[in-house]
């Protein structure tokens, strides 16, 4: 078969034939579906209000996934999103998102993640803890400025947080329009293999 191209065509060379036919058409999908079928993909959320009363008002909420040392999984990030609004006057606000390495939260609560298979009993190794205060300590990996709304990062597993590590977020809402109510929510998904 010496006219026959094993990869490309001639007249498409960016094509590149299937050559696995065990599904036909090729099916991908991202690994997060991978890891719900197999009852790994988990999500927590959280959030604060504030009013403002007379100066400027924050309203912070901090998330902290903790994979303990002797946990045998590894986290790998899927996706943090969240918001930040308020009742009135929009324009009159701002905030930030920050992901943090490692870091303290002052007086936290506990978080129950959620398995997003929903036929499953499944739980995380993970502790999550919440907290309205900002995160203390650790190495900031990114932060950046926010607009009333809703926002996404995706990372697809491209953060990961191994035994003995741990990872938090944070979202500030700010505002000093005098009756404002704000607030500020934060989610975070990931898979545990």
């Amino acid at each position: 078969m010496p006219n026959r191209y094993v990869f490309n065509e001639n007249d498409q060379p960016v094509y590149v034939e299937m050559t696995n036919t065990f599904r036909s058409p090729d099916i991908s999908a991202p690994p997060e579906m991978n890891a719900s079928e197999n009852a790994a993909l988990f999500s927590s959320n959280a959030s604060a209000s504030a009013t403002v009363i007379l100066s400027l008002s924050s309203a912070i909420i901090s998330v902290r996934i903790n994979n303990p040392a002797l946990s045998g999984r590894t986290v790998f990030i899927s996706h943090i999103s969240g918001s930040i609004g308020g009742s009135l006057l929009l324009s009159a606000m701002s905030g930030t998102f920050t992901i943090v390495r490692g870091g303290t939260l002052t007086t936290p609560g506990t978080l129950t993640p959620v398995n997003n298979n929903l036929a499953s009993t499944a739980a995380s190794s993970m502790t999550v803890q919440s907290s309205t205060a900002a995160i203390s300590g650790g190495t900031t990996l990114y932060t950046y400025q926010l607009t009333p709304g809703v926002f996404t990062q995706v990372f697809t597993g491209s953060i990961v947080v191994p035994p003995g590590s741990a990872i938090s977020a944070n979202v500030t809402s700010s505002s000093s329009s005098v009756g404002l109510t704000i607030t500020s929510a934060l989610g975070l998904m990931w898979w545990e293999r």
